[in-house]
């Protein structure tokens, strides 16, 4: 068993896999300013171009195909350099797999101990 992390140190997906911190996304049942519509996820996303902190809206139809976790709880994203192979080679429960919202673009989201987590890998 891996030993606790202390305070001052940063999370192993940092450190040790090389995860790189992108973006927090919100859920909100509120309009928010220059909201962006994505059709295929019935889904408006906002806040994230203008975010200092990667802070990112999201607004969902009553019938959006997103997974119930992502419309309810605010979650992580990470940048990956591959996103099949932390797929594959790490123990993560996935609940939306591998696909690409916008061109050049590959997300999967994960749950861990109750909250989603994304993963990013931009074409290079």
């Amino acid at each position: 068993m891996k030993p606790s992390r202390k305070e001052h140190e940063l999370p192993e997906a940092l450190v040790e896999w090389g995860w790189k911190y992108h973006h927090l996304g919100i859920p909100t049942n509120e309009k928010m300013p220059g909201e962006k519509y994505l059709p295929q996820f019935k889904f408006y996303h906002s806040g994230f171009p203008t975010s200092p902190f990667g802070v990112e809206w999201m607004r969902f139809e009553k019938d959006s195909p997103i997974h119930s976790l992502i419309q309810k709880v605010p979650h992580l994203a990470f940048e990956v350099e591959d996103l099949d192979h932390e797929l594959n080679t790490r123990n993560l429960k996935v609940i939306t797999p591998p696909n690409p919202p916008t061109k050049g673009i590959r997300v999967a989201m994960i749950e861990h101990n109750g909250a989603p987590i994304e993963l990013i890998e931009f074409e290079k």
